[in-house]
């Protein structure tokens, strides 16, 4: 069994909550309240670019030319299509790349963010690649799961953003960071990268849950 296939099967009691939560389900049905989605699309902002921080870290440790061309390839892909996308994004809903820029992160960003960016810079590569997968993997196993529902979707903006994460060219980024792990996988203990895997998974239903709530820092 493939080193990726084993962290699944054995965070599996978290991801079927990442696919049952509430915002995912009234994302694909169309449902969920627009403030909620201009909250999630506000602050993802501060994921997106701790995310292509979290790649050039990533790229320094690379251990092999092969692995660092590929992380190069991810880490252009998140500076030039997904951040460009999510600047049309942001403007369909009325703001600018400033307004996302001025948002204070909220708590479960600044955690996941220093979790990301801690791992790439104190704990090995394997590891460090290990906890940007759940992020990627996750997004297209929803749009997998959930692809039916889109026909009956009547929201342009939602439909237009799920049906990213079910294209042929982000599942090959999916596969992509797949075939990183895997390549490294077997030369740290499975019970270091599962702990990353796990964490990195909570911290994806976390801000599920976040945004749909709106969270704010409590004092």
């Amino acid at each position: 069994m493939k080193v990726t296939d084993q962290l699944r099967r054995d965070a599996d009691f978290i991801w079927q909550h990442l696919v049952s939560h509430p915002f995912v389900v009234e994302l694909y049905s169309g449902d969920l309240p627009l403030d909620k989605f201009k909250f999630y699309i506000l602050h993802d902002y501060h994921y997106l670019t701790t995310a292509i921080k979290n790649f050039s870290l990533l790229a320094a440790k690379a251990p092999t030319v092969e692995d660092l061309r590929d992380i190069l390839d991810i880490l252009h892909l998140e500076t030039e299509s997904e951040y460009k996308e999510y600047k049309k994004f942001l403007h369909r809903l009325g703001y600018s790349i400033q307004e996302a820029m001025e948002q204070e992160p909220i708590p479960i960003s600044v955690s996941y963010g220093s979790f990301l960016l801690s791992t790439s810079t104190l704990k090995s590569y394997p590891e460090a690649i290990t906890a940007v997968l759940p992020c990627f993997w996750s997004y297209a196993e929803i749009a997998d799961y959930y692809g039916d529902k889109v026909e009956n979707n009547t929201n342009p903006l939602y439909i237009d953003w799920v049906t990213v994460y079910g294209t042929d060219s982000y599942m090959n980024l999916v596969g992509k960071i797949k075939q990183l792990v895997n390549r490294v996988g077997k030369t740290c203990p499975y019970d270091k990268l599962l702990r990353i895997f796990t964490q990195a998974s909570r911290y994806e239903y976390l801000f599920w849950n976040a945004v749909y709530t709106q969270e704010q820092w409590p004092v």
